[in-house]
């Protein structure tokens, strides 16, 4: 149920936070720039007025995903650092310091599955309405890289491994005796595959690893025999799975790497460090002088970078109802010259350019830093949330929060200034007054 807003304000003993506050603290000052209106009007409607239990209010909810991002936290860290931090609870909506944890950390998961994609990229379009002009040009930069789900590295014995002891689950789940549990011929064949990389360990751990895999087929053979319909079919997807790993071979497409994360896909970026990359491609606009993020789309298949610019030009469209002038990409673009009616321009060292034109290219590179730092700092290096879906809605939080940091650090590069000029002024008054009062001493 939909929070009802406070009559009125309680008086307090105590100070209120806007008493307490610094006044020039960045999320102060972002506290009172954003419109929280916005998302009260389009996240209302996810609610019911009548029925269930009064809700957090929508203005928390947000504040804790953009806080999240921002200050790199995970679910359950960000609670705690909550209850710690005044500045935390003003940015959401508090005008009282609150001791204690504002929602538990499994709140979080179901508010970004109730606002979906869509409530997420209504906050990407707000951190690029905070930046004011900046976020208006018109002339873009577009890359691509992959954003790394939360798997293992995946092999094919591990997997196997997993099928057995998934299979080993739904049986006791559904009470169902199995022939044999392979518990001791289990343990044996693991001794051997810690031999495998030894002169004599080869061989016979190659036996181990076919073993294992005829076991993972057998139990799967099994469950199904001994579910009934009903049971099956709510086991089906789960089953379809592991009956695919078993039959996916190594130059096999759309293999699966991973029995939690179906969706995941392997990259290869020819990267010296990391030669396989597993997870989804996302794609990502920012404007080419000022480097605001006005695009970032996810894509759950392999696409080439080319195939994935259609899409990204139509959210930039709709985020700013708009369409932009031209885009610049790297070397690799393998595509029309065209997409959507707008330009895509590549670098061609052949071709005589202006100098204006050779400084846009050499501009375009400066999209390589701003994924960088997504990585680094804003929770893109490796996504923790489930699904296709998560992928989305990580990609997108993590560009309005680094959106929302670029304004934070072009008010502290203003208040650094105003402080400096500050200083000159009054030194250089000290100093005139300081030779005035020596020529009247002389």
């Amino acid at each position: 149920m939909l929070t009802k807003p406070a009559k009125s304000l309680q008086t307090s003993f105590f100070q209120s936070l806007e008493e307490q506050l610094n006044h020039q603290h960045p999320l102060y000052l972002l506290a009172n720039r954003i419109d929280w209106s916005v998302f009260e009007k389009a996240f209302s409607k996810h609610y019911s007025a009548k029925m269930g239990k009064p809700s957090k209010p929508i203005r928390l909810m947000v504040s804790l995903l953009i806080l999240k991002q921002l200050r790199n936290h995970s679910d359950e860290n960000l609670v705690v650092a909550w209850s710690e931090n005044l500045y935390y609870q003003y940015f959401g909506g508090e005008q009282y310091f609150i001791a204690k944890e504002p929602c538990s950390s499994t709140e979080l998961v179901e508010f970004r599955k109730r606002i979906g994609t869509a409530g997420v990229e209504l906050i990407l379009k707000e951190s690029i309405r905070i930046n004011g002009k900046d976020g208006d040009e018109d002339t873009l930069s577009a890359d691509t890289t992959v954003q790394e789900k939360n798997i293992t590295y995946p092999t094919d014995t591990k997997l196997h491994k997993k099928i057995i002891t998934k299979c080993i689950g739904i049986a006791k789940t559904e009470g169902i005796v199995l022939r044999q549990s392979y518990k001791f011929t289990l343990k044996k064949l693991n001794t051997l595959l810690r031999f495998q990389h030894t002169k004599h360990g080869s061989k016979q751990a190659r036996k181990a690893r076919k073993k294992i895999k005829t076991i993972a087929g057998r139990l799967v053979r099994e469950i199904a025999r001994n579910l009934n319909d009903k049971r099956l079919l709510q086991h089906k997807t789960q089953l379809g799975i592991y009956q695919k790993v078993l039959l996916q071979k190594r130059s096999d497409s759309n293999k699966i790497y991973s029995l939690h994360e179906p969706d995941v896909k392997c990259f290869t970026k020819g990267k010296e460090h990391k030669k396989f990359e597993f997870g989804s491609k996302a794609a990502v606009l920012i404007t080419q002088t000022t480097g605001v993020i006005v695009g970032a789309l996810s894509f759950s298949e392999n696409l080439h970078d080319s195939k994935t610019l259609p899409a990204v030009i139509e959210q930039y469209e709709r985020l700013k109802e708009n369409k932009p002038k031209a885009i610049f990409a790297d070397r690799g673009y393998r595509g029309p010259k065209a997409v959507n009616d707008v330009n895509v321009l590549t670098p061609e060292p052949q071709t005589n350019i202006t100098r204006a034109q050779r400084k846009k290219h050499c501009r375009r590179a400066a999209i390589e830093p701003v994924i960088g730092h997504l990585k680094q700092d804003y929770r893109l290096i490796r996504n923790y949330l489930k699904g296709t879906i998560g992928d989305a809605i990580n990609l997108m939080l993590s560009a309005a929060a680094m959106n929302f940091k670029r304004v934070i650090n072009l008010w502290l590069t203003e208040a650094n200034q105003c402080w400096q000029l500050i200083c000159i002024i009054i030194a250089h008054t000290y100093w005139k007054l300081y030779a005035l009062n020596r020529k009247m001493t002389f």
